[in-house]
């Protein structure tokens, strides 16, 4: 299996240094209490916002509190394209709070800095392309001007690329694309049968099912006020099972209304098998997804790893919200993982994975990206693989209770939709 090269360009230890001269966007107002921002471009990429905090040390030694780093992931095509081209990073510098209120922004321009970027050999070595301070706006030899301190540099990223060849409820295959060439590495299988437990836990897990799984009475056990028992297998090339990801608590409205809500949130167990057994499995990660209310209907989910110390050790790893209707980008990036069960036990940064999610109702083929120091085998790649499918199909189990599910996803009609995972490859 080889990577796609891919590269992460970093803009860190931003701060900003005001002049005592300068008046920030209102009148009286110091500078230390008045908020700034930055906006980050780069041509044909989305931009990004970053707070600035205002920096006290004395002269061009480095500011004693920066904010969180920015970044811009670069793929494959992006470096083919742009590679030998001049490329500019652009960062306008604000103070005011961020937004507007009635279509008009409360913001102040304070000035703007240009850094060059060349991502010849990006790929293959890490470079830095500004380290300190730049004035903002034009230098005014007699005037004092507020001065942006950044870092800008950029490593090598690669990651494993894949894509499932249809929607992981139809039973499709996974294939690994690098480049043009696509080769298929794994096959799905997906189930919906409201009462199967196709796989078993070790007994300390079992001890403590009380964390795992609910159960409800009255209306939320009639058909229709519950979706759960949807499950999605993962084969290798050979047929073995080498991941899961089982839905343990069904997605149910909550009282009153015809959504899931946070309070009580579905849940998905990742699993990876336990030992050689073909029956026995482990939990590797558990995925809560719900219906956010508010002016944008979104889907919030939760994924934490499981530890070897039981059910009710977690670590948060990704907590965010999807778009329902535009769909996004669900995201394991910039966060230390302990013992992630990988074969490793040392903390690790940066990029762990990325999966496209479809708006409600579009069809999903999801893209799955893996950073490469996340995989030592094929096993490895298909807990992602089957982290993809459950937040892909968590979007249809947190649809609204008065909308029917399409056919693949009713328990009265999956069987016709097995496939099997031999003849899928």
């Amino acid at each position: 299996m080889d990577p796609c090269p891919f590269v992460r360009l970093i803009v860190e230890s931003l701060a900003l240094k005001l002049p005592l001269a300068t008046k920030p966007a209102g009148s009286g107002v110091h500078p230390s209490t008045t908020p700034c921002f930055c906006k980050i471009r780069i041509k044909n990429f989305q931009s990004q916002t970053a707070l600035l905090p205002l920096c006290s040390t004395p002269g061009d030694s480095a500011p004693d509190s920066t904010t969180s780093p920015a970044g811009f992931h670069i793929d494959s095509s992006s470096l083919r394209r742009l590679s030998g081209k001049p490329i500019t990073l652009h960062v306008s510098v604000y103070t005011g709070r961020m937004g507007s209120t009635c279509g008009v922004s409360g913001a102040k321009l304070l000035g703007r800095v240009a850094v060059g970027i060349d991502l010849q050999e990006a790929d293959s070595r890490p470079s830095v392309f500004q380290n300190g301070w730049l004035k903002l706006g034009k230098n005014q030899r007699h005037k004092p001007s507020a001065r942006l301190h950044l870092v800008v540099r950029s490593e090598p990223d690669p990651r494993f690329v894949f894509q499932f060849g249809g929607e992981p409820e139809c039973s499709p295959v996974v294939y690994q694309i690098q480049g043009n060439i696509k080769q298929p590495v794994f096959s799905c299988k997906f189930s919906a049968d409201r009462n199967s437990r196709l796989w078993s836990l070790p007994s300390d897990f079992t001890n403590n099912s009380r964390g795992w799984r609910k159960t409800f009475a009255g209306d939320r056990e009639r058909v229709g006020r519950e979706r759960k028992g949807w499950m999605v297998m993962i084969y290798d090339l050979s047929g073995s099972q080498v991941a899961a990801a089982s839905m343990i608590t069904p997605f149910v409205p909550s009282s009153g209304s015809d959504r899931v809500s946070r309070s009580n949130p579905g849940a998905w167990l990742i699993l990876r098998p336990n030992g050689s057994s073909v029956c026995s499995w482990k939990p590797w990660g558990r995925l809560e997804a719900w219906r956010e209310r508010g002016p944008i209907d979104g889907l919030g989910y939760k994924f934490e790893l499981v530890t070897e110390n039981g059910p009710t050790n977690r670590i948060p790893i990704a907590e965010a919200t999807l778009s329902v209707k535009k769909g996004g980008q669900f995201c394991i990036d910039n966060r230390i993982m302990r013992d992630s069960g990988l074969g490793s036990r040392l903390p690790v940064k940066g990029f762990v994975m990325g999966s496209t999610v479809e708006g409600d109702g579009k069809v999903s083929k999801p893209v799955v990206q893996v950073g490469v120091q996340h995989v030592t085998c094929m096993a490895d790649a298909a807990l992602f693989i089957a982290l993809s499918a459950a937040i892909d199909l968590s979007m249809d189990a947190c649809q609204l209770f008065s909308h029917k599910l399409r056919r693949e996803l009713r328990h009265d009609e999956q069987d016709s939709y097995f496939i099997n995972s031999s003849k899928s490859i």
